[in-house]
């Protein structure tokens, strides 16, 4: 019996010696797909992926980039993070049909090792309005000259960046200022032909096994990759990264905001019902919240704003319908000009903009129109309800008496006593369940 068990013991040991054993000295790289528009929480998801690579003495990190591109800022403390890196970054622009567009031209050419999938491209990196909120266009002669000045600025600021960057891996710096100067924009192959990048790779393992044995500069020294047969650990948004990425789309953040508008005018209608105020404000803050995050232009919102007031003004004036189409008008220009950059991810969409519009134009005339309407109509209920109705006094009144008006009872006080029993009455007014009336000549 002791020898049997002492077989079994022995054979689970040495299957899990098998199982173990292979993984043993073998490094570990991570990989953070990034599959959006550069933004804050881009941002912060990079940083945090660098810094945890960093914490747990990963051979290497991989950041599988596909974006159309994003916000200056942003991209700035991305690069940083990665030029600051103590563990070799790996930006990898795929799968096939990704793109590194904007912002994605800077992330790669700040990697220690840029690559790409087969059938993606690059380029098109001219900051025009790259996150930096704008007000609306000036013809003066001076306004256009500063506006100018101000994009010549921007513009080298970037060029030096990226030349910098380039230069430091010893990539084709003249290429990367044309990307930005001219919008100039590659595919993989050029790519690699014009040394944009150092390789091409099919998928994730084909790029392990290409990286292995290069040596990269980090803020370290100088790092011998060892990647070949590594454990590759995925990190995918927490529940909380991704709320917040969401909250980041131009789209939802608009749709918020007028939610947000709408639970406040109904509160302010119906006060008291406290459900619409509530999910207003809190649509509010989400909406304001997604705003720090796109590049909110001011004269766009305050369009929205107008847009809204010029609705409201319309049930309470006789504007012959000026009021809405100016309201209707505000709006669509509000919403276009809302979040400004020549970037589609990071605008609102016209598929968005004009159901939400028109919703909003056909709730204003017909919804609150007729609800405000039969808010002014006569009460029918109640002893409201029964001023001008006429009736017999059932008996006496001076100046009190009982009244009957169809088939009620009611207790009344004559205006001008005393009207005798049999009297006809009509009712003039009322006081909680008392009536006042006079007799009815």
């Amino acid at each position: 019996m002791d020898g049997r068990w002492g077989k079994k013991i022995l054979m689970v040991a040495l299957l899990l010696v098998g199982f173990v054993l292979p993984t043993v000295g073998r490094a570990e790289v991570h990989l953070l797909p990034v599959e959006s528009a550069i933004h804050p929480v881009s941002m912060r998801l990079i940083a945090a992926a660098v810094e945890r690579a960093e914490d747990q003495n990963a051979e290497a990190l991989i950041i599988e980039l596909d974006t159309p591109g994003g916000l200056m800022e942003s991209t700035r403390g991305i690069t940083k993070a990665i030029l600051n890196s103590r563990v070799p970054v790996i930006v990898w622009v795929g799968p096939e049909g990704a793109r590194a567009g904007s912002a994605g031209v800077f992330i790669t050419m700040a990697a220690h090792i840029a690559a790409m999938a087969p059938s993606t491209n690059i380029g098109a990196a001219t900051p025009v309005g790259m996150g930096n909120p704008t007000t609306a266009p000036d013809s003066t002669e001076g306004s256009q000259s500063d506006a100018e000045a101000m994009r010549k600025k921007v513009t080298n600021d970037a060029i030096a960046q990226v030349r910098a960057m380039a230069e430091r891996h010893g990539r084709n710096a003249d290429w990367a200022e044309e990307a930005v100067r001219e919008a100039a924009s590659i595919t993989s192959n050029e790519a690699l032909e014009l040394n944009v990048i150092d390789l091409i790779a099919d998928d994730v393992e084909d790029l392990l096994q290409k990286v292995d044995g290069m040596t990269v500069e980090t803020v370290d020294g100088e790092v011998t990759l060892a990647t070949a047969g590594s454990i590759v650990t995925r990190y995918e948004m927490t529940w909380r990264e991704k709320f917040l990425a969401r909250l980041a789309n131009p789209n939802l953040a608009y749709i918020l905001l007028l939610i947000g508008f709408y639970g406040l005018i109904f509160e302010l209608y119906n006060p008291g019902a406290v459900i619409p105020g509530v999910l207003g404000v809190i649509a509010l803050i989400l909406a304001f919240f997604a705003m720090q995050t796109l590049p909110l232009n001011w004269a766009g919102l305050l369009l929205l704003v107008v847009g809204i007031i010029m609705l409201l003004l319309e049930i309470k004036v006789a504007s012959y319908g000026f009021l809405t189409f100016g309201g209707a008008v505000s709006l669509v220009l509000g919403s276009i000009m809302l979040f400004d950059s020549p970037i589609p991810a990071l605008r609102v969409s016209w598929t968005v903009i004009i159901p939400t519009v028109g919703v909003t134009v056909l709730f204003f005339v017909f919804a609150l129109t007729y609800g405000i309407r039969a808010q002014k109509n006569k009460v029918t209920t109640g002893e409201q309800g029964l001023v001008g109705e006429d009736g017999i006094a059932f008996e006496e009144l001076n100046p009190t008496g009982r009244v009957k008006i169809g088939a009620e009872f009611w207790r009344a006080e004559a205006e001008n006593p005393p009207i005798e029993k049999g009297d006809r009455i009509i009712v003039t007014g009322g006081d909680r369940l008392n009536l006042k009336v006079k007799r009815l000549s």
